[in-house]
């Protein structure tokens, strides 16, 4: 008799993945799905059997807060309390009357069309609706977990807790002693402790709504019964314009031919161009904090200058650094195409690096060819090959015909989940692999390990995968990487994406030189394999200034000093 195989924990989760993801396209073809109902019900138990790290506990009784902070901190305020949530397209919303709701840590365009019905903005691509329907997804189970637990079907009635509940989020203001009330009865239908739920309501309390965990909780509660009690189901469409511009990279091309008009209208474009993805911050405060600030920084040391900018509380310093920046060389691009990402241009020969502290070997290169630093603001998933796809193409005019761009080098920088190491470590990858696929892109990375030893930090060096998005990752998969042949030290989402481009451009297309240079480099926002380590453990706070600043450094290092 042949042995019968067993699949392992990976080789499952693998597969809840795919299905997962052929789910939500087919889901998408479809222009609509009850999330609760059958069409919903292969990715409700896909998740459940994946049970991805930041979900935690979502596929046990008890309710996940952690989770739950994570998901509405990247899904408009209010959307627990719609039963239809419509997934369009820049349709015009933004010169109507309806309010713009801009999810604290996900950059896309919401609008609350009514009591029901909530609209959530697409301009990123399929990565965008793939981040969405994940969390809706889940938010939607935990919301079924609270009903059940308060739903008495043999009489149609509600347990007392709920009552209890019920009775607190209708008063306008509770007392501390309302408020522990409310929160004892809270902890009773979530299946958590008081300390638990009290730690979870002054993580979702603000200002404007103090009471907003209880309200949460009340809302999931309330529209999970009435599917259960009235089959009064939630729905989730897609508007037919978005179905029909999805993958034909409306807004990457509007904004790869904005900048390039910028670039011809200040005189750039023939120049040599460095492409660099980063945030809006580091390369800004690295070449102009010292002049800008001077000595009222009163800080002589360049960490400590760039911890302070990084400080909540010191906007004006920020601003201050800005200023001085748009007058010695650096100019503006706030995005208008709905990618939600901003650019940055540093016209070098316009930069007194002498006077700024900079010792740079460019002192004597012709002004026509001096470099010119583009700095783009972080892309989502697959946004990052529209981006530079559109970005690498040459730029065309009726009159003149085509201009190649001068691209020098292309330099991406961001934060990753690490699979050994802690937060703030670094991770320098000489390929990427995308995850799902048989697609691998290895590359010559400019940057090294040692570039970056002896600053007190751990640096990584093999292989990055490109995953479909990092809410699904669980240990199992994450281990199997890490132990295997690939040698995987982390997993980020638009590294595959961005080299897909420019090898295209510069193998097949030819739009762009073959010796164009490449530097990727991490730093970590999470251990994944870490419990208590994921991305749902909270942000990196003032540990990622120093990972931040000296990536930076090393890139610009690397282009001013030839």
């Amino acid at each position: 008799m042949s042995k019968v195989r067993t699949r392992t924990r990976a080789q499952e989760s693998t597969a809840a993945i795919e299905r997962m993801y052929i789910t939500m396209r087919h889901l998408f073809n479809r222009g609509f799905y009850k999330p609760m109902g059958v069409s919903g019900e292969t990715l409700r138990n896909a998740l459940l059997q994946l049970r991805p790290e930041i979900y935690g506990s979502v596929a046990e009784e008890k309710a996940e807060l952690h989770g739950l902070v994570y998901i509405l901190d990247r899904l408009p305020v209010g959307i627990e309390q719609c039963r239809y949530i419509n997934l369009t397209s820049d349709e015009g919303y933004k010169n109507s009357s309806f309010e713009v709701i801009i999810p604290p840590k996900r950059r896309r365009n919401c609008y609350r069309i009514d009591d029901e019905q909530m609209n959530i903005e697409i301009t990123r691509g399929r990565s965008d609706i793939y981040d969405i329907l994940t969390h809706l997804t889940f938010m939607f189970i935990e919301s079924n977990k609270i009903a059940r637990r308060v739903f008495i079907e043999e009489t149609g009635g509600v347990i007392r807790d709920w009552e209890k509940l019920e009775e607190a989020v209708q008063q306008k203001k509770l007392s501390q002693k309302d408020r522990e009330i409310a929160l004892s009865h809270t902890a009773g239908i979530l299946g958590r402790t008081f300390e638990e739920v009290r730690a979870a309501h002054k993580v979702f309390a603000t200002k404007e709504d103090p009471e907003r965990f209880l309200s949460i909780v009340y809302w999931l509660g309330k529209i999970g019964m009435e599917e259960l009690a009235d089959g009064n189901k939630r729905t989730i469409t897609f508007s037919p314009v978005l179905r029909e511009r999805l993958g034909h990279h409306i807004h990457g091309e509007f904004w790869a031919q904005h900048i390039k008009k910028t670039l011809k209208s200040n005189g750039l474009l023939g120049r040599p161009l460095h492409i660099i993805s980063a945030n809006m911050h580091s390369v800004m405060n690295s070449i102009y904090a010292k002049g800008a600030l001077g000595k009222t920084s009163r800080i002589k040391d360049d960490m400590e200058v760039f911890e302070k900018l990084s400080q909540p509380e010191n906007e004006s310093l920020r601003e201050k650094v800005k200023t001085f920046a748009e007058k010695n060389g650096m100019i503006s691009i706030p995005d208008h195409s709905g990618t939600n990402i901003d650019v940055q241009l540093f016209d070098t020969a316009r930069i007194d690096f002498e006077s700024l502290g900079w010792d740079t070997s460019l002192t004597d290169v012709d002004s026509g060819n001096m470099p010119v630093l583009f700095v783009m603001d972080y892309a989502f998933g697959e946004q990052a090959y529209e981006t530079i796809d559109e970005l690498l193409k040459p730029y065309t005019e009726k009159k003149e015909g085509k201009t190649y761009m001068n691209i020098a080098s292309v330099s991406i920088m961001g934060k990753a989940g690490i699979l050994e190491g802690a937060k703030g470590d670094l991770m320098i990858p000489n390929a990427h692999i995308f995850e799902g696929t048989a697609d691998n892109y290895p590359f010559d990375n400019e940057l090294c390990k040692e570039d970056f030893e002896g600053n007190g930090l751990e640096v990584f060096e093999g292989t990055m995968i490109t995953v479909l998005g990092t809410s699904l990752q669980n240990k199992d998969i994450l281990k199997f990487f890490h132990d295997s042949s690939w040698n995987v030290i982390g997993l980020e989402m638009e590294g595959a994406h961005y080299q897909k481009a420019v090898q295209s451009a510069s193998r097949i297309r030819n739009s762009i030189s073959k010796d164009v240079k490449v530097r990727y480099a991490y730093y970590a926002s999470d251990n994944p394999l870490e419990t208590g380590s994921t991305l749902a453990s909270g942000g990196l706070g003032i540990t990622g200034v120093k990972p931040t600043y000296l990536i930076t450094k090393k890139i610009l290092e690397q282009i001013l000093i030839t």
